[in-house]
Order: structure tokens, then sequence, then C-alpha cells
């Protein structure tokens, strides 16, 4: 599987992929899947909001035991974020035919569409669409870098946007799911874990920022007379980076777009987007008002504006408690570790009982090109998850969801 998934989206001069969502990479990478549930036997779907399915038994019955992740990339990407989760699915599956283990409730396979977020700038449309956390209105209104809507880039790639939006009835059929992912961090490295359980998954979100000046000749122009936001921006930067390590969060602007973008002119607009994440909501919302005060002092000093939009929040998630110990207990006592990474879980785990398992990283290193974990703890994260999918799936009763759930 490996093998045939290397090549599709790999970006050659980076090392990295850009399987942005309903591009030709992104194509390949559904080909993939499918080629891969036909392989296998599983019936094969898509559903309204573009998410790939594979079943073994059917999901009509209730009480499916679902695992799965994604497929697209950030921009350079590593080649295990997502692709992991997904190719580790079909391998469980095929661990537990070689068993003989045949469960009482169904299995799927998912392949939640846009995950990163890397063209439409939110993350996790497609499970978002499918939980009811993203309106089919305001996903009408998600447009990427040239202008083209997500139900155009639906369209193009030969999917119906007519149907988008909450998926309620395919949720209900689920009883449980699970999804494996790289450890991004380094929690497990030098332990002897190669696989951990997550416990919850830190509130985050994006906000852009605008930074409005005013454009004139860098050659001209004497710095006294300028009112360049550039400046404003990168005071901003630098006030965010010092703000987020006095408060243990994390604060990043790693997008940045200026107008008229050229290199002898100040720029009348720099628009940069802030992700930020922190353990807890509190902490989180006074360090996104800490970054926005030190904008906006900075910008009076030179002259400039500063307007500030949150373009996407997500809460903490707490993962449900009982499936998250009875995982635990499962793998004997793996390790439980809270993240600062959002994923499609994580907005499912309102819905539906949701766990996560993370596969060792030696490095830590996450949505680049150096991204990695050892085969031989791939391989234990499929006979993990093999064993997940047996204990829920193999007697038929149900998942408990606990008090403390999201």
């Amino acid at each position: 599987m490996w093998r045939e998934l290397r090549p599709l989206g790999r970006y050659a001069p980076s090392g990295g992929y850009r399987r942005f969502a309903w591009t030709a990479a992104d194509a390949d990478c559904r080909a993939w899947f499918r080629a891969q549930a036909s392989a296998r036997g599983l019936a094969y779907e898509t559903d309204r909001n573009g998410n790939q399915w594979a079943w073994l038994g059917d999901p009509a019955a209730g009480g499916a035991v679902v695992t799965g992740s994604h497929l697209d990339s950030v921009p350079d990407g590593g080649a295990f974020d997502g692709p992991l989760g997904v190719v580790s699915a079909f391998a469980a599956l095929d661990e537990l035919r070689a068993r003989g283990v045949r469960p009482d409730r169904p299995l799927g396979v998912v392949n939640f569409g846009d995950e990163e977020g890397a063209r439409f700038g939110l993350a996790c449309v497609g499970s978002r669409l499918a939980a009811g956390r993203l309106t089919a209105a305001a996903a009408h209104e998600l447009t990427d870098a040239d202008g083209v809507t997500l139900p155009r880039a639906m369209e193009r790639a030969g999917h119906d946007p007519g149907g988008i939006g909450p998926d309620p009835e395919r949720l209900a059929r689920i009883g449980a799911f699970v999804e494996l992912h790289v450890e991004q961090g380094v929690a497990l490295a030098g332990t002897d874990h190669a696989v951990g359980v997550a416990s919850a998954i830190w509130p985050h979100g994006r906000w852009r920022f605008d930074f409005r000046g005013e454009a004139n000749h860098a050659g001209t122009t004497r710095m006294e007379d300028r009112h360049d936001p550039m400046l404003t921006y990168a005071h901003t930067v630098l006030s965010a980076r010092k703000k987020a390590a006095q408060a243990g969060a994390r604060a990043t602007f790693g997008k940045v777009a200026v107008e008229p973008n050229g290199v002898n002119a100040i720029p009348s607009l720099v628009r940069g987007w802030l992700d930020s994440r922190a353990a807890d909501e509190e902490t989180l919302h006074t360090l996104v008002a800490a970054v926005e005060q030190a904008a906006r002092e900075r910008a009076r000093r030179d002259g400039t504006a500063v307007e500030v939009t949150r373009e996407s929040m997500t809460p903490v998630v707490d993962f449900d408690h009982a499936l998250r110990d009875r995982l635990a207990a499962r793998l004997g006592g793996a390790p439980l570790l809270p993240t600062g990474a959002g994923h499609d879980a994580g907005i499912l785990s309102g819905a539906v009982p949701a766990a996560m398992l993370y596969v060792r990283n030696p490095t830590g290193v996450s949505h680049a090109p150096a991204e990695s974990a050892d085969e031989d703890d791939c391989a234990a994260g499929v006979r993990a998850l093999a064993d997940v999918l047996a204990d829920l799936g193999g007697d038929g009763s149900s998942v408990p969801r606990s008090e403390g759930a999201a």
C-alpha cells in the first residue's frame, strides 16, 4: 500500500506532498482508496460531503466500529499525517482476517475529505459537515486562493455539492470511531511504548489579521513618512511568539499574503493568519486577545490599521472516557497523551464515542517532509488497531459512553 500511495501528490522540489482537496492529486488518492476497498471485497460508497467509506458488513445494522483518517496534506507535508491512519485501517482488516476474526458488528474504513484545510482555509471540512459543525451555507462561502468556491471545486472533481450538510443518519450507524495517527510530538520517543492513546485535544483556532497601510515607492518615500503594514505585521509576529511562550501555549503566523507584493513597493495590505492553541479555552482567548492588542498598539505607532477576523474555533475535546480507558487497558496500559493537533476524531466526538491511537514518531516532526515512523512501530500500530477492532466489534455489545465525553 505504501509503495502505491507514495508517489501520489509528491512535490519533488521539497520531497513533501501537496495533496489538496478536490485537486488531481486528491483524485488519485481517492481512486487509491476505492481500489483498496475493491481488492478486499468491501462495500464502497461516497457520502453527500465527499467522504469515502468502505464497509465489512452491513452498516445499516447499526453499532458499527469505524476507523480511518484522511489522505490530504498541508503544503509540503509528510507522508504519514493522515495516510498512516488509512493504510493501517485496511491493514488491520487484513490482520483480523488472518486471525480468523469474524466481528459481530459492521466494520468501516473512512477517508474524510479536506482534513488539513490547506486549500479552503478551514480544517476538517468533511467531518465538520457530516457532524453538523459546518453549515451548508457556510461551506458554500469557502473559497481558495484563486477564488474558486468549495462547491465549484467539488463539481469540477465530479462530485455533486447539492447535498452537502449534516449527515445524522450515517453517524447514527456508528457505535465507535477510532482514528490511528502518527504522533505529532515526542512523548513516546525514548519510551518502551510504540503506541499511545489520546486523552484530549487542546482548543484551537485560526484568526486572520488584515494590516492596512499606504502603498508607496520603496526608493523615494522617506522612512519617517511611511505607513508600512509590514512593520505592524512583523511586530505582531514577534509579540505572538513571546506571549505564547509566557502562557505555555502555541501561536504561529504560518501564512501571509502581501499586496501589491512588489520588491520595490511599500505594501498596502499584509494579511497574516494566526494559528493558536492552548491547554484550555480561557488561556487561548486571553492569548489571542493579547496578540490583537499588541497589533493595535503597534498600528497606532505605524499609522496603519488592523482588522481581526476569527475564521474557525474548535473547543477542547475530552475524548470519551469509557472508550479511551477501554483502549488503554486493551493495549496493556498504553500511555494517555494530550495533543495540540486537531483531528477528525475530535470533530466527531460530540456525535459518536471517539478515540485515537498514536504511533511513535522518533523525531516528533510533523507537517513537514521529515515526518517519520519506524516500520516496526507502524506494524505495532496495525496490531494494536486490530486488537481494538476485535475487542469493540467482536461481541456485539454496545460501547459505553461516559459522563466525561465531549
